[in-house]
C-alpha cells in the first residue's frame, strides 16, 4: 500500500511510477467518465471489464471476469506505459478492492512485488488531501513490458474445494450474498461448503483507509487463518484479490508465498449445478464436496 502524500512524492522523482486508474463499478456506470473529469497526474484509465478481464464464455463456466489473455493484459500495460522494471501504483474510488485485481494481474504477470502498490485511500483520498489533479486522457504510451503469468498461484473449483476442506478458503463477498439471503448478479445464492465469509469491505477503517497490519492479521487469525493452505473467492474474482492482498500486509502470507486466488470465483462455482452450495451464517460441510 502506498499513502497519497507518499505517491505524491515520488511522482516528480527519477522512480516516477506508472499508475493505473483502475475505477469500476457493478453495474456502471463505466469508470472512463470519471477519469477524464479529473484523476491523479500522468494516470492511464484501465478498464476491468474489457482489459483486466477476458469475455465471459457462454454458459457462465469461467466466471464473469475471467483473467485476461497475456495479448490482452500485456496490450493495455503497454498502452500506459508499463515496462519490465517499472513500478506501478494502482487506484480505484472503493476500497481498493478493484484496484487490488490490477495489483494481482502485475504480479501474476511477473512484477516484483516491492514494485506493485494500490493507493491506500484511492481517489478520494487522493482528493480529500487537496492533492493535484488532471483532466482528459492519457495520450497513448509505449511500455514494453512482457507478461509472464504465473507469478501468483490459481486455483480452479476443485482447488477451491480442497482448500475449503483442508485449510481456510475465505469469501470476500457481503455477508448477506454469503448467507444467500441476495444474489443480485450470479446464477444461485450461497457459497462455497467449509467456506468462511471475509466481506473485501473489513479491510477498511471509518477513515477510507486500510487497516494497520496488525488489526488486518487478528481479524485473519480470528478467521482461521493460519500455517495451512488459505484461498480466497468472491463472485468474479475481482475483490479477491483485495484478500490476497490483506494477508500479505498482515505479514501473514509472504510475496512468496501467498493465498490462492479462485479466480472463477462464486460465478464459476453457481454455474455449474454439480457443485453443492450452503446457506446461512455456517460455513457448511466441506465433507459433502
Amino acid at each position: 500500500m502506498i499513502r497519497p502524500a507518499g505517491l505524491a512524492a515520488v511522482l516528480g522523482g527519477p522512480d516516477r511510477p506508472v499508475v493505473l486508474d483502475v475505477r469500476w463499478r457493478l453495474g456502471g456506470p463505466h469508470g472512463r467518465a470519471d477519469h477524464l473529469a479529473g484523476h491523479v497526474p500522468g494516470a492511464g484509465f484501465v478498464d476491468l471489464d474489457s482489459e483486466l478481464a477476458d469475455p465471459q464464455r457462454v454458459g457462465g463456466l469461467g466466471g464473469r471476469h475471467p483473467l485476461p489473455s497475456v495479448a490482452r493484459l500485456e496490450k493495455a500495460l503497454r498502452l500506459c506505459g508499463v515496462r519490465a522494471g517499472s513500478r506501478v501504483v494502482a487506484y480505484d474510488d472503493g476500497d481498493g478492492s478493484v484496484a487490488a485485481r490490477a495489483w494481482w494481474l502485475l504480479r501474476w504477470a511477473g512484477l516484483p512485488a516491492d514494485r506493485v502498490a494500490v493507493l491506500d485511500g484511492g481517489w478520494a483520498a487522493w482528493r480529500a488531501a487537496g492533492l493535484p489533479e488532471e483532466t482528459g486522457a492519457l495520450p497513448p504510451q509505449h511500455g514494453t513490458i512482457v507478461v509472464r503469468p504465473g507469478g501468483m498461484p490459481v486455483v480452479d473449483a476443485d482447488g477451491a474445494a480442497v482448500i475449503a476442506g483442508a485449510g481456510v478458503l475465505l469469501d470476500a463477498r457481503a455477508a448477506v450474498r454469503y448467507r444467500g439471503e441476495q444474489e443480485p448478479v450470479d446464477r444461485r445464492a450461497g457459497h462455497i461448503p467449509g467456506a468462511v465469509n471475509a466481506p473485501s469491505a473489513g479491510h477498511v477503517g471509518p477513515d477510507g483507509h486500510w487497516l494497520p497490519p496488525e488489526e488486518l492479521a487478528e481479524r485473519f487469525r480470528t478467521l482461521g487463518v493460519g500455517r495451512g493452505p488459505v484461498g480466497a473467492y468472491c463472485g468474479s474474482g475481482v475483490t479477491a484479490s483485495s484478500v490476497v492482498l490483506a494477508l500479505e500486509v498482515a505479514g501473514l502470507r509472504p510475496p512468496e508465498r501467498p493465498a490462492m486466488l479462485y479466480a472463477g470465483s462464486w460465478s464459476d462455482w453457481s454455474a455449474d449445478r454439480r457443485r453443492p452450495v450452503a446457506t446461512g451464517e455456517e460455513p457448511g460441510d466441506p465433507g459433502q464436496l
